[in-house]
């Protein structure tokens, strides 16, 4: 076959392929977040959808304002509850037990003066004391735990106090026979005392202490986030019926105003009554235990120096302080009255402080006392280092014109004032608690009102458009 020229045969085509369909997937349903925007986005562009939110708003923020302040406020009246309930008894538990144990060493010393019969009240006020220490320190035990500082000093105590009675104990019967041996024993339950029993009750006191004051900061510090909320929910609610007014030109939505109301009793509640509740404890913590604390410390320190005074007359001499150039007991009885005077200082400056008329009579009466105390210590030794021991003695422990008369005369002034502080102490304490009583409950209760109250003033609205 012949074809034309530039014409060759016709080249060979393969078949065509029919297209292969693809499969598409389908389209993934829209999240729930997703629908619940676009849902919300559709509500806010019409008038009714923005008043449902708007009145969701309101009922979460009064709502949230009444849980925070119920929250707070809750913590706060239960730390100041501790102060009155807790850490302020347990305070006062440690500063007698403390007083306690000097107590007990001062009475050892003055009935071992006395000679082998050691006289009734002496010796019974030594069991008191004893007796009392024990006690107090079963209370202690019962309100700590054992794993903490406080609970390791109330083992310390309980260990070391059946020692130094049994020390006592040894003394007395050396005594009763006239055997010197009984003035070492009693020197030697005073340095357990001193170095052992009195350390510990004070850390314990210091301790408890320090809790008390952990509790008066909790009580004292103030709601911000409660206010704070407060604030915003009270803004919003302005905004909410400025909003109302400027669309339907009335004034007052009666539900928005009560919702207001409630807020604002709320706000008004927290800050007045955490304000006076900070106002009370503070001065339940000037007025009352700054006092108590520098009372006890003196009435401490006036038993520690009347414990010292009677072992100078006891040892005579024979216990030197540690350069051998003083006897021990008579410098520890200048360190205590020392100390007993500064701490009298404070507490007639503290009484001054907060017009304290009542308080500070007793403080006053325990300065004349230590006045007369040095006085007639002072001609004591006189007598005693001039030879004349009967009647130094006499000086000493006598019934009248004696040293021990003074220290009385100190110790019952000390007293009144630490009982009269002890009260001004639990009003202004129980005024605190109390002005924060009935706030969380009332905030809760006035929260729900208020949203309830919105979400109805924002339905009535809704209503004009059905």
């Amino acid at each position: 076959m012949t074809y034309p020229p530039n014409v060759g045969p016709a080249p060979h085509h393969a078949p065509e392929r029919q297209p292969v369909p693809v499969a598409v997937p389908a389209p993934s349903p829209p999240s729930t977040r997703a629908v619940v925007t676009e849902r919300l986005r559709a509500a806010a562009t019409t008038e009714p959808g923005r008043l449902q939110i708007i009145g969701a708003v309101l009922a979460l923020l009064v709502v949230a304002f009444g849980a925070v302040t119920a929250f707070e406020i809750n913590d706060r009246a239960a730390a100041a509850n501790d102060v009155v309930e807790h850490s302020q008894p347990l305070s006062a538990t440690a500063a007698n037990i403390y007083r306690s144990l000097a107590d007990a060493d001062a009475a050892a010393a003055s009935g071992f003066l006395a000679g082998p019969q050691e006289p009734r009240p002496v010796h019974d006020q030594y069991v008191k004391d004893i007796d009392d220490a024990s006690r107090l320190l079963v209370e202690a035990a019962a309100n700590t735990d054992a794993s903490t500082k406080s609970g390791h000093e109330i083992t310390t105590l309980n260990e070391g106090l059946p020692r130094y009675t049994g020390l006592i104990e040894r003394a007395r019967a050396a005594n009763r026979q006239g055997l010197p041996l009984g003035g070492a024993y009693l020197r030697y339950a005073n340095q357990q005392m001193t170095n052992e029993l009195l350390p510990a009750a004070e850390r314990l006191y210091t301790a408890e202490t320090d809790r008390l004051d952990q509790d008066y900061r909790s009580a004292r510090t103030w709601p911000f986030f409660s206010l704070l909320v407060g604030v915003i929910a009270l803004a919003v609610l302005f905004w909410a019926q400025r909003h109302n007014y400027r669309r339907t030109n009335r004034v007052f939505n009666h539900g928005l105003l009560a919702a207001t109301a409630a807020a604002t009793v709320v706000l008004l509640w927290l800050a007045v009554g955490h304000t006076v509740a900070r106002a009370d404890l503070a001065e339940a913590n000037t007025h009352g235990q700054q006092s108590l604390d520098v009372l006890n410390r003196a009435r401490i320190d006036s038993l520690k120096a009347r414990s010292s005074e009677n072992l100078t007359v006891v040892a005579r001499g024979a216990v030197l302080t540690a350069d051998g150039k003083s006897d021990k007991y008579e410098t520890d009885y200048g360190t205590g009255m020392k100390a007993l005077g500064e701490e009298l200082g404070k507490a007639a400056k503290l009484a001054e402080d907060t017009h304290d008329a009542e308080g500070g009579k007793p403080v006053a009466d325990a300065i004349e006392a230590v006045t007369e105390w040095q006085g007639r210590h002072r001609t004591a030794r006189k007598t005693d280092d001039g030879g004349d021991y009967d009647t130094a003695l006499e000086q000493i422990i006598g019934s009248e014109n004696s040293t021990g008369e003074s220290f009385s005369r100190v110790d019952e002034a000390l007293r009144t004032a630490l009982a009269h502080e002890q009260r001004e102490f639990t009003r202004a304490a129980e005024d605190g608690r109390g002005a924060l009583g009935g706030l969380p409950i009332g905030a809760a209760v006035l929260a729900v009102l208020g949203a309830v109250a919105a979400i109805l003033g924002v339905n009535r609205r809704l209503s004009e458009f059905r």
